[in-house]
């Protein structure tokens, strides 16, 4: 790949920002996917091009081409919050640039508070609540969650998911 072994411009990054950085390489706490882009991101910023910090740190030139758009995309706001002089907002927003993006997926069908309500619903009698049997079944506890009108609709699986989350 031409290009990729040429001498790139080197990335902005100031003394506070290369600190940030190198205490999360050498932190052994820190996140191995987090240390190898803040690698990525020191060897960018004296000046080796793609191919060189690809084959340093063992990573694929395009993944190495993701994370130094990501530091320009994020390089002014990371000024702007050194400028305020808090050390910790610093690293804390350092290590947010250097975190996955949220990934496509299927949304999240029912919130937190509609499975709260479910699961409250599962520690009430069902005799209390007009049924005629001493335990819920994830079908019965279907029906009274839609009579309640917690949702319009749900799944008896759905159901006994949320309750099994609460065993281990």
């Amino acid at each position: 790949m031409p290009g990729y072994y040429q001498k790139a411009s080197p990335l902005p990054i100031s003394v506070k920002q290369r600190s940030v950085l190198l205490q999360i390489i050498q932190r052994h706490t820190s996140r191995q996917d987090h240390a190898r882009r803040a690698r990525m991101i020191l060897l960018s910023s004296e000046g080796l091009g793609i191919g060189q910090v690809s084959a340093q740190v063992g990573a694929d030139p395009k993944t190495v081409s993701t994370w130094r758009k990501r530091w320009l995309a994020g390089y002014e706001a990371l000024k702007a919050m050194e400028a305020e002089g808090d050390s910790r907002a610093l690293s804390d927003a350092v290590l947010s640039l250097l975190s996955d993006a949220p990934r496509p997926g299927t949304p999240v069908r029912y919130s937190a508070q509609v499975v709260t309500k479910i699961v409250a619903l599962s520690c009430e009698a069902p005799k209390a609540c007009g049924y005629p049997i001493s335990h819920w079944t994830p079908q019965v506890l279907r029906e009274a969650v839609i009579a309640r009108g917690i949702v319009p609709d749900i799944s008896v699986r759905s159901v006994g998911r949320f309750l099994k989350r609460g065993r281990s």
